[in-house]
């Protein structure tokens, strides 16, 4: 009998009665059913999210910003109901409490009456965190209380960019009156370093000329020195005149004085010796006026004397005034020779502040430079930046688009599997009379897989149908995706025939266990990275993850090259499935008892 005629007369067994056939259609929509509704199901969860009751609790008193009362958690509020990303109703604490509790509400978020205030504090000296309260109810739903908490998170992003781009607004409001000031302080240092150039250049001239009239006062108290001591010599001579002058003068005085004596005695003695009183008077008449011309010169000598005094008390006062001149001249000098070295130190301390104003106003200029020149509106776009410094952009390889596009590989290849292992329920592996007849094991071996092989194609075409007409996901190679569903349902039925073959019923009972052991595996959920050791070596091994790869590379328009060797992979699986189980149908040609013959426990 030829392969076909076999094959021909296993589907003739599956068609002979009206229950044959309901349940080969029943077991051929198996991967329908399993791969579509959970699909269909899954289609994309994250777009209806909206739906999701969430209680939003709004405790917030506000806070005062820049004198301003504001509400953050009123606006926060306000923008999530507008955002449509869950189905918020804003309620009370007590009935969030107790809807989270009773299941009305998956989860509930609440902002705390401090959360304005804690947000304004990151401009004060106390800043502090703001809190959002999330209180989840994993009796709910897990999955929506992990939803919950990212929605949470990008919520905390949200407000966090906002307040960092106010707290940003006004660093670079601050920053541009800083810059105004600098560049005022640089004007002014310019001006003050002219300024120092020109005092440095008078203090240098008023340098120049004390030091010149401290020389001419060192002459002047020179001379004044000189003068002083002749000055004193004249003093002590006109004291020695004035001092003979006073003795002449006293002789003078007391001849004189003595006058009226003298001529008293003469007459007395011309009287005595008998002169007569007309002789008396006659010589007194001739002496009277060597008298008088006595007293005159007497005068006169007075006179001079008293001159000669004044002309010694005036030498005295000359030489004593000289001598404070020359005393005064020398002070002045030296004053003048420390007010010279005063003024070159002014100068060259004026100097230094020009020098030092004018690095000074370079490094203002170059500080001035450095801080940029913005104006409100550059700022504003400056703060967003700043709050919000990284542009995600996607620039994936190959992208699923929706959730339930990112399930479908792995669900197409378990898909395959469950419908593979659901026709063997009914589809004999191997016709035990036709090995008892015909000892021909690989056309045995090829009828038993084509006959399951045929439907599991079938059954893959149907879910491709509706992967793609029903679902609408997009796929980038429908015929590539066919081709891999297709060859993973033929390798999944070698090795699925492989174990009727060698174990029989407990062997299609491992065909269960071999499908829960790569459902674990494949990698179709979290990546296979994630899996303990021993089953992420598993992963590297089994087939049903290179049929999950193989679908995701074709239909998400990814590494065709990778595609490529996960088929090769699968035809490995097949080809190694069918010559297990060929040698499993030669052993049953030599070991061929009637007991052979009697029907499966299952099947």
């Amino acid at each position: 009998m030829k392969i076909p005629a076999m094959v021909a007369a296993e589907f003739r067994r599956l068609t002979a009665t009206r229950m044959s056939v309901i349940a080969l259609v029943a077991l051929s929509c198996v991967p329908i059913l399993y791969g579509g509704l959970y699909l269909w199901a899954n289609q994309d969860p994250y777009g209806r999210l909206d739906e999701v009751p969430v209680a939003l609790v709004v405790a917030d008193r506000g806070a005062t910003v820049d004198g301003t009362q504001t509400d953050y958690g009123d606006q926060v509020a306000k923008d999530l109901v507008a955002g449509h990303s869950f189905d918020w109703h804003r309620v009370s604490a007590k009935e969030a409490a107790a809807g989270v509790r009773d299941s009305r509400y998956d989860f509930s978020v609440t902002l705390p009456a401090e959360f304005s205030a804690d947000l304004a504090s990151v401009a004060s000296a106390d800043p502090r965190k703001a809190r959002v309260v999330l209180t989840t109810n994993d009796a709910n739903s897990y999955l929506a209380s992990t939803i919950g908490k990212q929605a949470v998170q990008t919520l905390r992003a949200t407000v966090a960019q906002e307040v960092n781009e106010q707290a940003a607004a006004r660093f670079l409001s601050g920053l541009a009156t800083v810059r105004d000031q600098l560049s005022q302080a640089a004007s002014a240092t310019h001006e003050l370093q002219d300024g120092a150039g020109t005092a440095a250049s008078g203090a240098q001239q008023v340098a120049s000329g004390t030091s010149a009239a401290a020389s001419s006062s060192h002459e002047l108290a020179s001379g004044l020195t000189s003068l002083s001591a002749g000055a004193q010599q004249v003093a002590n001579g006109n004291a020695q005149l004035a001092q003979k002058a006073d003795q002449a003068g006293a002789l003078a005085q007391q001849a004189t004085a003595q006058l009226p004596a003298i001529r008293a005695a003469i007459q007395s003695q011309l009287a005595a010796a008998g002169v007569d009183q007309a002789t008396i008077d006659a010589v007194l008449a001739r002496l009277d006026p060597l008298g008088s011309a006595l007293q005159s010169g007497n005068a006169r000598v007075q006179q001079v004397v008293s001159s000669i005094d004044a002309l010694a008390a005036g030498s005295r006062e000359v030489a004593s005034g000289a001598s404070t001149a020359a005393s005064g001249a020398g002070r002045l000098a030296s004053g003048l020779d420390t007010l010279a070295g005063g003024a070159s130190s002014l100068s060259s301390g004026l100097g230094t502040l020009r020098d030092g104003t004018g690095r000074l106003a370079s490094a203002l200029d170059s500080g001035v430079a450095q801080l940029p020149a913005t104006d409100a509106a550059s700022r504003a776009r400056q703060a967003k930046a700043i709050a919000d410094p990284v542009s995600v952009e996607d620039a994936s390889v190959a992208s699923a688009g929706t959730y339930g596009a990112g399930l479908a590989p792995f669900f197409a290849s378990l898909a395959a599997w469950i419908g593979v292992y659901a026709l063997f329920l009914i589809v004999k592996p191997v016709s035990r009379r036709a090995i008892t007849a015909l000892r021909s094991p690989l056309r045995v071996t090829l009828a038993g897989w084509l006959t399951p092989g045929v439907l599991g194609m079938v059954q893959m075409a149907a879910l491709f149908l509706v992967i793609a007409l029903a679902l609408r996901f997009p796929i980038a190679d429908p015929g590539g995706v066919y081709g891999i569903m297709a060859l993973a349902s033929l390798a999944f039925t070698a090795i699925v025939l492989a174990l009727n073959v060698w174990l029989g019923s407990v062997g299609q009972f491992l065909g269960l266990v071999l499908m829960v052991l790569q459902l674990v595996t494949a990698g179709g959920t979290f990546p296979w990275q994630t899996l303990p050791g021993p089953l992420a070596a598993l992963h590297h091994v089994l087939p049903m993850g290179f049929a999950v790869d193989g679908i995701r590379q074709l239909m998400y328009g990814g590494d065709t090259a990778a595609a490529a060797h996960d088929c090769l992979v699968l035809v490995c699986w097949l080809a190694g499935g069918l010559v297990l189980a060929a040698a499993g149908v030669i052993r049953m040609t030599h070991t061929r008892t009637m007991r052979d013959l009697a029907p499966s426990l299952i099947g």
